[in-house]
């Protein structure tokens, strides 16, 4: 839509010149069109209709948006302009279109210019049109009709134009893979900082565990994990969680993955309600944990699902029946209906054409987005051991992004 919106501005642009005067005050709603764009003067914003789209552009806004030399650092791409200095009732005093560039200039003879296509983009009706980050939602099915590729070891170190497949796979899917890692521990990290930085937490920066209960937590088991979410007692969650099963003497133990966006936009198009009360009400995570060498006790407080409010684009969800804790965050007539809605929720996590089950060996090593992807195992017999690490999320969609990528 965006995309098709900037197109429409610039053909428009290269059949027409438009030309537009503000008057001084008294200050008007003042009009002036032309075959294919009309401005609007209002009291606190220009309005602009274009391709059938309204947008807004507050007078205070324009100002501290200014692209001008003065005002903007195109080197650093940072701020110069002082926004506690502009003053809030602000109004240009003079508006012009030259070349393609909506031009104002300010009481005091400062001259701003916008390109039409940056205001389409930055305007809040284009960001409400489009979306952040382009996923492909799947279940079992879809995601093996996908055919998605693995990348090897030897050429995502070496090459950029798989780090830039791999990372496409990532922000489409929520999981990638990488074959043929050699089958250590520094290996695991080295193929991991390839694409993002490690984030230290408790576990500590890389860490190598089996089945021997020596941390406070189940995934030091042998026992089924049901599907979970990473970390969801942290304030912010870990972004990737990397896995690589470096030996497995026995049976079992796939590992289960869920794409928990998925079962919660059938969600929000079969219960609106239950989606948009799973969205606003913040619930408390917690772990505590006290084994003589480990002492913690972490919180985080959040809504189970977390949307962007200008787009309601899913961005996180915190899911983990363990790790959830009290529920006192919210008042006694709405628990019954959080608990439906939670219910609903897990109904559709649960149904077994969402499950995409996957035997970790080694040398494979997979990559999970923790904000969207859910991971759980089945039960298993004998040695198993597993590397691993959790990663930044920022990190790694800056460097999707400095590839080119929408992320």
């Amino acid at each position: 839509m965006l995309g098709s919106l900037n197109r429409m501005f610039f053909r428009a642009l290269n059949q027409t010149q438009l030309l537009f005067a503000v008057r001084n005050a008294p200050w008007r709603h003042t009009i002036r069109s032309c075959s294919s764009a009309t401005f609007q003067l209002l009291e606190d914003s220009l309005a602009l209709d274009y391709g059938g789209t309204r947008m807004h552009f507050n007078y205070v806004w324009l100002r501290d948006h200014c692209r001008s030399a003065s005002s903007f650092n195109s080197k650093t791409n940072q701020r110069n302009v002082d926004t506690g200095s502009i003053d809030l009732t602000i109004r240009p005093e003079k508006t012009a279109v030259q070349d393609g560039y909506l031009v104002l200039t300010w009481p005091g003879g400062h001259v701003s210019k916008y390109s039409f296509s940056w205001l389409a983009e930055n305007s809040f009706e284009g960001k409400k049109q489009s979306v952040i980050q382009p996923r492909v939602l799947w279940n079992s099915d879809i995601y093996k009709k996908a055919n998605v590729p693995s990348v090897k070891y030897d050429t995502f170190m070496s090459s950029d134009d798989e780090v830039k497949k791999f990372l496409q796979n990532y922000i489409l899917y929520g999981i990638a893979f990488v074959d043929n890692v050699p089958v250590t521990v520094e290996a695991t990290e080295e193929v991991t900082q390839r694409v993002s930085l490690i984030r230290e937490t408790t576990y500590g920066r890389m860490w190598c565990f089996t089945s021997d209960f020596s941390r406070g937590d189940s995934a030091y088991s042998q026992l089924a994990l049901d599907r979970h979410t990473d970390t969801s007692y942290f304030q912010e969650p870990c972004g990737i969680q990397v896995f690589h099963c470096l030996k497995h003497e026995g049976t079992g133990g796939r590992t289960l993955l869920v794409d928990g966006f998925y079962a919660a936009e059938k969600l929000r198009q079969q219960s609106p309600e239950n989606f948009e009360l799973l969205a606003r009400v913040p619930i408390r995570h917690e772990y505590i944990e006290n084994t003589g060498e480990h002492q913690n006790h972490m919180t985080g407080i959040g809504p189970l699902l977390n949307v962007y409010p200008w787009n309601n684009e899913m961005y996180l969800i915190r899911y983990n029946n363990y790790d959830r804790s009290v529920i006192n965050t919210l008042p006694h007539d709405m628990v019954q209906r959080w608990y439906a809605a939670h219910r609903e929720l897990t109904t559709e996590l649960r149904r077994p054409e969402n499950e995409l089950w996957v035997k970790l060996t080694p040398g494979k090593v997979i990559f999970i987005d923790n904000w969207r992807v859910m991971h759980g195992r089945e039960s298993f017999t004998g040695l198993r051991q597993l590397c691993g690490c959790y990663l930044t999320r920022d990190d790694i969609l800056s460097t999707a992004r400095c590839f080119g990528l929408q992320a």
